[in-house]
């Protein structure tokens, strides 16, 4: 089974997609080194820049057969000659409604075209591959008699495009069987993933004789793109035991393109996305944990993934004690417990706990102090461009109430000054404040840590909330705690 990747031709053609000759050769070797038999590196006919890339990924010594797209014109060929490929990738339009509409010409017009220019191809030692442009939109007899003419002027291979992916596998087997056994040389299929088809497509190619799959990595293309490298070729591995690249560079090889291209993965894109491997769900965790299959159809290092558990609304205990475990961290059942409902707090927010905020809402948890001498009952605050900061806090100081309001330079500020009255002459003083923001966003969990002073003993404390002058309150108040 060949692969033939066409990322640097039709993946281009994603909108937004345009690749500088340092990106084209990065991504050219990136696919070389996965092991894809045929690397379409572009269009030579489209402009002197692109040809003059493609003449420079062929000249970096690449192990791959390297492909040129040419139009049924001579000076496509001649364009593609001028790059040094070995391969030219003939597209045909063979439907009535391409050759009617588009050409505006005859069908014994395109087969005599096409035919000629095979000849003119191969006479200059070219590798030569027909593609049928709406080939699964053309009658069989029709596209039958524009095969036979490329075989009998010497094409190499014969490649039948799903041009807008209209068909589906039943569609594509019967094909298939057909044309595999009417002719004698490699058929590919090149499919598009309009409907979402694509794979199911190529596979159903496959299984009906296809020897070549055309595909771009992400499934990069225009309108809703190609069949992607990824999926194809691990699902050939997984139902049929065809290895046809180096699986485990898969990942690497999706991230680079993802990079150089500037088009974003979705996060659940199969197998490549970032969370293609990624569990949060209680059930599904502790299932994970007694056995990866539980909940994952192949092992991520097959393609190059990492597994890893994210934390949120869903998140059980045993999941949470794991990952707590692994970044090192020991805690009794009640921190554990006081641990979960802050993760749970943050997923009912929206917010999914990254490994950063895990770290800082442990660390809140194990600076609690449940025999608290000062403890906040309730905190309101106001700020504004046209207010003075003020804030009220509400205490229970050994088990008195207690109500005060402050004013500040914002309300962080406030509600501290708030604290500071509602104490009186305890002595204690604010030291030092920090705050960071453990991970990006406007709803990020930040972490407070702070310094306070009594006399000559001094504390340090920390809190971690999303809201920064809670965070604030409660650093305060577990320093003023440790102090009296």
């Amino acid at each position: 089974m060949l692969i033939l990747d066409t990322t640097l031709r039709d993946g281009e053609q994603t909108p937004g997609v345009s690749l500088t000759s340092e990106k084209r050769l990065a991504i050219a070797r990136k696919l070389d080194e996965v092991g894809v038999n045929i690397i379409e590196i572009g269009s030579a006919c489209a402009s002197e820049g692109e040809k003059q890339s493609m003449k420079q990924v062929a000249k970096s010594g690449l192990s791959a057969h390297l492909a040129s797209f040419a139009r049924v014109l001579q000076k496509d060929i001649d364009a593609a000659l001028e790059t040094d490929v070995d391969t030219l990738s003939l597209v045909v339009p063979t439907s009535d409604l391409h050759i009617e509409k588009k050409l505006k010409k005859k069908r014994s017009d395109v087969v005599s075209m096409t035919a000629e220019l095979v000849s003119y191809a191969k006479s200059h030692g070219m590798i030569v591959e027909v593609l049928a442009e709406d080939g699964s939109r053309t009658d069989y007899a029709a596209l039958a008699e524009i095969f036979a003419a490329s075989v009998s002027a010497k094409a190499d291979r014969l490649c039948v495009c799903d041009t807008v992916g209209v068909l589906n596998p039943e569609l594509t087997s019967d094909l298939y069987k057909k044309l595999t056994s009417q002719f004698k040389v490699p058929i590919a299929f090149h499919g598009h993933n309009d409907l979402g088809l694509g794979v199911a497509n190529s596979l159903a190619a496959y299984r009906a004789g296809a020897t070549e799959l055309h595909v771009s990595v992400n499934g990069l293309g225009e309108r809703a793109g190609n069949t992607p490298l990824e999926e194809v070729a691990l699902d050939l591995f997984y139902f049929y035991k065809l290895k046809t690249v180096k699986l485990e560079k898969l990942s690497e090889l999706s991230n680079a393109v993802e990079t150089l291209t500037g088009i974003s993965l979705h996060s659940n894109k199969p197998l490549v996305g970032r969370n293609a491997f990624a569990h949060e769900s209680g059930i599904h965790v502790d299932g994970m944990l007694k056995d990866s299959m539980t909940y994952e159809p192949i092992k991520p290092e097959l393609i190059g993934q990492t597994r890893q558990f994210s934390m949120g609304k869903h998140s059980g205990k045993h999941g949470i004690k794991a990952r707590v475990e692994q970044l090192g961290i020991s805690l009794n059942e009640s921190q554990l417990g006081h641990v979960m409902a802050k993760v749970k707090e943050l997923g009912d927010k929206g917010k999914e706990v990254t490994d950063a905020d895990l770290h800082a809402i442990v660390f809140d948890v194990m600076g609690e102090q449940p025999e608290a001498k000062v403890k906040l009952e309730e905190l309101t605050a106001f700020t504004g461009n046209r207010v003075t900061p003020t804030a009220s806090v509400k205490l229970l100081i050994n088990g008195e109430m207690k109500v005060s309001a402050g004013i500040g330079d914002g309300p962080v500020d406030a509600a501290i000054s708030a604290i500071e009255q509602s104490l009186g002459g305890t002595g204690v003083k604010l030291t030092e404040y920090k705050v960071d923001a453990i991970t990006g966003g406007a709803n990020a969990l930040v972490h407070v840590r702070v310094k306070m002073k009594k006399g000559d003993r001094e504390v340090s404390a920390s809190a971690a909330e999303t809201d920064i002058v809670m965070a604030s309150v409660e650093a305060v108040l577990r320093g003023i705690n440790l102090l009296i």
